[in-house]
């Protein structure tokens, strides 16, 4: 039986006001951009009684927290389990994403909508888990309806980006960069998802890497109800443009020095960021990013994840459409592809690990181990 709202099948994982925003603690040894609006401040008691309450469950004292720990816990056991965690990942979620959760709800509790919330990282960092975890304790335990999707979720099919390839670009066949995502569709989402009725289902988009494909309409999974959060995750979420065309014409790699070499390629891309990126960036209630050490770190994650992939798609069984046509190919990419085809994202990405940490409403630092941060929260002022 589904519940009121929420998911109906399938599993993504994947204007606040400027009055004082509840912040979080920040960790001492984390690196932080010199910037007064992000302070060491105290948690705010319910979150701070429930890490207690999960790190010393016998000891509970005085008022209750706001959601039960047993259960919180039960959820996190869970989650780790279904995801194939190690069971270390329970600290990160006390140390980091309870926290980020507790920071959400209030954030929604200061509006009388519904609210985006962007989730920004390099390939690798653990968006998608992050976006998971954060999705589940919210509608199970602050029972706040939360939707979520993945730019990628977005990307444009495969015989769209062979056209966009012959008219604009070659490099455009590779999906990733700005120009290669379906943003009005991502649009449709959201605006279907604030608008949504008790008992309306908004289909949700999805795109199967393995066949680099987009997946048919009847496979994305279904979101029930009206979302009170929309979580909103992707590696070039709330990307900025390159300031000039003089920026764009030094080559940043082997790529586009040698097959961008008039930078048109580049240009195409830093337009769209200016478009159609940057209007949907725009309404974001808030911007969470998740910074990678270094883009050698970001290359080494990437491959592991394609390793991950092959793996699925080799136990998984070959599926048609119901048009009777065969599969397609499976397009998993050797390593020395993953080489390549980071170098794709390289500028937005270098670009981004310089400019955003002191523009970002939270930031989270990731460890070369894929260890998290606390939470940094920014005060808006």
């Amino acid at each position: 039986m589904p519940s009121p709202h929420g998911w109906v099948h399938g599993v993504s994982a994947k204007g606040i006001s400027h009055d004082r925003l509840h912040p979080v603690h920040r960790a001492s040894n984390a690196s932080v951009p010199d910037n007064s609006s992000i302070r060491q401040t105290e948690y705010p008691l319910p979150i701070l009684q429930l890490v207690q309450n999960l790190q010393n469950p016998k000891q509970t004292t005085g008022k209750q927290p706001t959601v039960s720990a047993p259960e919180v816990t039960t959820t996190i056991q869970t989650l780790i389990k279904q995801e194939s965690l190690p069971d270390s990942y329970a600290d990160t979620v006390k140390k980091t994403i309870l926290p980020l959760a507790q920071h959400i709800h209030s954030l929604r509790q200061a509006r009388s909508e519904p609210i985006i919330i962007g989730i920004h990282g390099a390939q690798g960092t653990g968006k998608s888990t992050l976006t998971l975890f954060l999705r589940e304790l919210l509608s199970t335990h602050y029972r706040i309806p939360t939707a979520n999707f993945s730019l990628d979720d977005l990307y444009l099919t495969r015989a769209e980006r062979e056209q966009l390839a012959r008219e604009v670009h070659p490099l455009f066949i590779t999906r990733g960069v700005p120009g290669t995502h379906d943003i009005a569709l991502g649009q449709q989402v959201i605006e279907q998802l604030k608008a949504a009725g008790p008992e309306s289902e908004i289909p949700i988009p999805a795109f199967d890497k393995s066949r680099d494909d987009r997946c048919l309409q009847e496979q994305w999974p279904v979101f029930r109800g009206r979302a009170q959060v929309i979580l909103v995750e992707g590696w070039c979420i709330g990307a900025v443009p390159a300031a000039s065309e003089e920026e764009l014409m030094t080559p940043v790699n082997e790529l586009e020095q040698a097959e961008d070499p008039e930078g048109l390629w580049r240009r195409y891309v830093n337009q769209c960021l200016k478009g159609e990126y940057c209007g949907f960036f725009d309404q974001l209630d808030s911007l969470i990013m998740l910074r990678a050490p270094s883009m050698e770190c970001v290359l080494q994650w990437r491959t592991l994840q394609e390793h991950k992939l092959r793996e699925r798609s080799v136990s998984a069984p070959e599926q048609g459409n119901k048009s009777g046509e065969s599969a397609q190919p499976s397009r998993i990419m050797s390593d020395e592809e993953v080489v390549r085809f980071i170098m794709h994202y390289e500028r937005i990405t270098r670009a981004s690990l310089a400019e955003m940490p002191a523009r970002a409403d939270c930031l989270i630092n990731v460890g070369e181990d894929h260890s998290f941060s606390e939470p940094l929260i920014r005060q808006r002022q």
